[in-house]
């Protein structure tokens, strides 16, 4: 079904719009405000969309993973998504975690998604309300996912990336990156991955909102060249806006290392190296 909204970002006055139009029964917004509850202050209509619990595999001992398919299914049927939704991602510190809801979902097939452009804090400023009373569980939904293979990748294939010569785009800070700054997570090796580049996901933005299209070309250009990409961070949210910034730029072969810094740093993990 074509997008009722513009993907992979949409202005807020595209959004409110489309929720007083015809269709806008469509509309599934989710937020991923990390750390928040469903009685935070929230666009409303808006689900939680939960990455520290039910929306992340919570087996395998990694902070972020991508569920199951058919668990992953069976999560969004219950925030009301069907083949018809168009999704909504939103959160308040933009740009953090949203984008990583955005790339689960189009590697399960999902193509109407999109992320709110400045999050709630732009929703806010544009003079739409934000409220705290949560909202009422919706109808299930009867989306039938499609997962695509090679959006998310695991710790093999990134080894045999590196092997090949690809290039991995770690998303950390630079001083994560380079091993100076103590990894946030306990029991992690600080550094990186051997043959990795620094492309820190904060230096795609500014004030809020996402660099324009131009310059994250040049960002993801200057620091990975023109050959496929493997996004990595911390733990595959933030990765996802290296991901984001490589599709908005005209690139289609771009992946996320699912477990990141999370597999990769643990002890007696694989070969780690500091400096820049």
């Amino acid at each position: 079904m074509t997008p009722l909204l513009p993907t992979p970002l949409v202005p807020v006055d595209d959004l409110s719009d489309a929720l007083a139009g015809p269709d806008g029964r469509r509309i599934v917004i989710l937020d991923v405000s990390m750390g928040a509850s469903a009685a935070d202050p929230h666009i409303p209509g808006a689900l939680r969309f939960d990455l520290d619990g039910p929306m992340s595999d919570q087996s395998t001992g990694l902070p972020h993973t991508m569920p199951a398919p058919d668990v992953l299914q069976e999560s969004l049927r219950g925030l009301g998504i069907s083949a018809d939704s168009h999704v909504v991602v939103t959160e308040t510190d933009f740009l953090f975690a949203a984008a990583r809801p955005w790339w689960m979902l189009r590697a399960m097939g999902v193509d109407a998604v999109s992320i709110l452009d400045g999050g709630n804090p732009a929703w806010e400023r544009a003079g739409h309300p934000l409220v705290t009373e949560e909202t009422s569980e919706p109808a299930p939904g009867d989306l039938v996912v499609e997962p695509r293979p090679g959006l998310l990748v695991d710790e093999e294939h990134v080894k045999r990336s590196l092997a090949a010569g690809e290039t991995v785009v770690d998303a950390r800070s630079r001083a994560r990156f380079a091993g100076i700054e103590p990894e946030p997570r306990p029991g992690l090796r600080a550094g990186h991955m051997p043959g990795a580049v620094n492309l820190p996901y904060t230096e795609l933005q500014r004030e809020g909102r996402l660099l324009p299209v131009v310059d994250l070309a040049s960002a993801v250009d200057r620091t990975a060249g023109r050959g496929p990409i493997v996004a990595s961070c911390g733990s595959g949210v933030t990765a996802c806006v290296v991901a984001l910034a490589a599709v908005m730029s005209g690139r289609d072969d771009v992946a996320v290392y699912d477990g990141s810094w999370s597999e990769w740093g643990r002890q007696g993990g694989p070969a780690v190296v500091t400096g820049c």
